[in-house]
């Protein structure tokens, strides 16, 4: 046993030297130190603790806001007027700097660990500062442009909540040991006073956060409603070009209830499927009609509009990165699509009984059809011969006089009314965005007989959390992926949910009881000096070449004579040279 010491602490200086020279760029055994972490280096570590916290915020926001990533395309779109997906260098710069930052913050809790003072190099604060700041702009950026977006993190922990804490209750009760070693180690009492009450403090806070957590998926089994109807929103616009035959087609597949797009009404008056204001982004008018590719879609009549492409755009640039993964027959398709009129959506939509819900714009003042918009599109639909009751009416214009020349139409509001409004006014269904209704309003809405539907629900955790609120129907722009989901993701009734955080916090509560007298117990026969400690302390502070060569001498000078180091000696007597303290001078 003795014989292999030697290695052993050879392999532990290995480790302590890679484990300073990455935090620090302290490699050679002179250049530690266990004296007190200075008050300039303790602000920067308060700094990369801050950092941390605000780049994990960022981390779970940009990784819950995947539901809406087209959204957020779209919105670069119509800001430059190129098509970029603008999420992958957001994800890309996220990941790198979050995986930086966090490897740094785990040398500064194994440098706590060791005894090891926090000295964090002149590169890693530079690193440091960069990610701070550039996380910070980001912050602003979108809160100034994409702050209705914010809502999806209180959403979010209604799907994650319990397994959040459940995983900070562990890392938590993991952090025991180093706090019960800190606290053992230390001579001030009021500095390990301190330490216990911040670490207690922190750890009761978590054993009672589940008061605080509440998900409408944590019910009786007995009280879940039936599954949501899914409509598809401009069809299913990841399988194939939105607003097109073919991508509703996809949807019908993809068995969802109702189909969502978005119109506009041509210069002669036929109303058209079209999400943007221009027709540069999903055809070839930049090809066709060089001189007109900036103008509003609304200027062009129907036969010139029907000439377009609608399909090589989505092979070209690909939104949702699934061109790759089609066959060749499924390509070509693809790339023959042109613009699709309402009329033709309302009739595939009548063949296959199923709702059509759709957001009518209103063409520019000048236009032929400024002030017939509302007349000639319901002429559309009564040609169409599409059952009334399929029809989610949205316009709020001239709503008195839709009821009377078309009665059997579902008057649907964008707008969040209170019931009784709703109900004076005619209106029976709300389509929302899934922000603007919480479970509460969901279950008040389904008492007073008011349908309820949210856009836009892509993700099956979002899906999962409004199935359990009790939403009628969602728009989705993956009905291909909600298809996936015949059951919410979870689902557990309150007894059980009760029954898995008290047996969390008795198995933390009894892990960081032992922990802590296991450290007391270990490190209670630890000496608090060490004779090679307080010689290289009293040189450390000082610059000088000659006192690094004598240091150096020091420390080798007898391991090379065989005798072996001081450490050695204290390693042989029992002494963990790790586990002393500096003293100070």
């Amino acid at each position: 046993m003795v014989k292999h010491q030697p290695l052993q602490v050879y392999e532990r200086q290995l480790c302590l030297s890679c484990l300073t020279g990455i935090y620090g760029c302290r490699w050679k055994r002179y250049q530690r130190s266990h004296d007190d972490t200075t008050k300039w280096e303790f602000l920067w570590s308060l700094i990369l603790f801050f950092t941390f916290s605000l780049l994990l915020v960022w981390f779970y926001f940009w990784w819950e806001a995947h539901n809406d990533y087209n959204e957020f395309n779209w919105f670069l779109y119509n800001r430059s007027g190129e098509w970029i997906d603008g999420t992958v260098p957001i994800l890309a710069t996220t990941a790198a700097g979050f995986t930086y930052i966090a490897f740094l913050m785990i040398l500064a809790l194994c440098h706590i660990a060791v005894g090891q003072q926090l000295n964090l190099h002149w590169l890693h604060k530079i690193g440091v500062s960069t990610a701070l700041l550039t996380t910070a702009i980001g912050f602003i950026s979108v809160n100034q442009t994409w702050g209705e977006e914010w809502a999806v993190i209180p959403i979010s922990l209604q799907a994650t909540g319990p397994f959040l804490h459940l995983g900070a209750l562990v890392a938590v009760t993991a952090l025991a040991w180093l706090v019960a070693g800190q606290v053992a180690r230390a001579e001030k009492t009021r500095f390990q006073v301190v330490v216990l009450l911040l670490y207690l403090s922190v750890l009761l806070g978590l054993y009672m956060a589940p008061l605080s957590i509440t998900s409408p998926c944590i019910m009786d089994h007995a009280n879940l409603t039936p599954r949501p109807d899914v409509i598809g929103h401009q069809g299913a616009p990841m399988l194939a070009p939105e607003n097109t035959i073919l991508s509703f087609q996809r949807a019908l597949q993809m068995n969802v209830s109702g189909l969502e797009a978005d119109v506009a009404i041509s210069l002669d008056g036929v109303p058209f499927l079209m999400r943007d204001r221009t027709l540069r982004r999903t055809t070839d008018v930049g090809k066709v009609f060089p001189a007109r590719q900036l103008d509003d879609a609304s200027s062009f009549n129907w036969t010139d509009l029907h000439s377009l492409n609608a399909g090589q755009w989505f092979l070209k640039d690909d939104p949702f990165w699934t061109v790759q993964s089609m066959a060749q027959r499924e390509v070509m398709l693809v790339g023959n699509q042109s613009v699709c009129s309402l009329e033709q959506l309302l009739r595939l939509a009548t063949l296959h009984n199923h709702t059509v819900v759709f957001s009518l714009r209103r063409p520019l003042h000048g236009h032929p059809c400024y002030h017939s918009w509302i007349n000639d599109t319901l002429e559309v639909i009564r040609q169409s011969g599409i059952p009334q009751h399929l029809v989610m009416w949205t316009p709020d214009w001239d709503r008195g006089q839709v009821r009377q020349v078309a009665p059997g139409l579902q008057q649907t509001s964008v707008e969040k009314l209170p019931p009784q409004v709703l109900h004076q006014q005619g209106i029976s269904r709300l389509l929302l965005r899934y922000s603007q209704a919480s479970p509460y309003d969901i279950r008040e809405f389904s008492r007073s007989n008011v349908s309820v539907t949210l856009y836009t629900v892509n993700e099956p955790w979002l899906f999962s959390v409004l199935w359990c609120s009790g939403v009628s129907s969602v728009s989705s722009e993956a009905p291909n992926i909600l298809r996936k989901v015949p059951y919410p993701i979870w689902l557990m009734s309150p007894d059980e949910y009760c029954l898995i955080w008290v047996a969390a916090d008795l198995i933390s509560f009894t892990v960081v009881i032992g922990i802590f007298v296991f450290q007391k117990w270990r490190l209670s026969g630890m000496h608090s000096y060490n004779p090679e400690q307080i010689m290289l302390s009293a040189a450390v502070r000082r610059s000088s070449r000659d006192l690094n060569i004598m240091k150096e001498k020091l420390i080798f000078s007898e391991v090379s004579n065989g005798v072996g180091s001081a450490e050695d000696m204290y390693m042989e007597n029992g002494f963990d040279y790790y586990n002393n303290e500096g003293i100070s001078h």
